[in-house]
Order: structure tokens, then sequence, then C-alpha cells
């Protein structure tokens, strides 16, 4: 499963991804064993693969970690002050996006997403 990510503003830190097929996991993946998740340099964000993907429904979040503290740094505590990105480029309102927003299928025919990283800095 190939993610082509869009937009970051700037080469520094890392993009960690998450990709999930549990509603109440999503977008932080966090204790999720279904998940896959992924670090990769920002400079070689352009492109990520999802490898040995079972078939089923899931849901994308990405976050551009520009200083790469391992966490999505806010500004006012709740607006983000780093990029975000979601599968389906699902919509931002006050918060992220639902599960079934955002989520897709995987079977067996490959999948190819894009996902435009979104900054509000």
């Amino acid at each position: 499963m190939q993610v082509d990510i869009t937009g970051l503003r700037s080469t520094k830190g890392v993009v960690r991804a998450c990709m999930t097929p549990h509603q109440a996991k999503f977008p932080r993946c966090q204790g999720d064993a279904a998940a896959f998740a992924l670090t990769v340099a920002a400079t070689d964000a352009g492109h990520i693969t999802f490898t040995n993907v079972p078939a089923g429904h899931y849901a994308i979040a990405l976050l551009h970690d520009e200083n790469n503290n391992g966490k999505a740094d806010r500004a006012l505590t709740m607006i983000p002050k780093e990029g975000f990105g979601f599968s389906r480029d699902a919509p931002v309102r006050f918060g992220p996006p639902s599960f079934r927003q955002a989520a897709f299928a995987v079977g067996e025919a490959p999948v190819h997403h894009t996902i435009h990283m979104r900054y509000m800095f």
C-alpha cells in the first residue's frame, strides 16, 4: 500500500504515519496492536509504503513532527503548530476527522493514496 505525501513545508524533522483498522484508536493509534506505524525523515517522505496489510478498512493519520520531539505540538492547547494529514484528505473542522471520513478499503488490488499535508501556522 503506497502513500504519496504532498505539501510538506520543510524537510526538517520526521513524518510519523499511523494506519489503523480501529475506529476507537484513530487518529493516534496508541495501544493498537493492529496499527501500522512508520516514521521517516521528512527529506524522504514523498512516498511511504505500508507492507503486508491484510484486507479490511483502515484510516491513516500523518504528523510532520518538524522538531522530532515525538508529539504534536500545539498552540493555545488545541491548534496544531505542525503539519498533519489524513487519508481521503478527510475534512478537519474542530478537531480531527472521524474514522469514517478517512476510512478506505484494502483488498487484493494495490491501493495508492495521496495525502496533502495541512498547516495551521
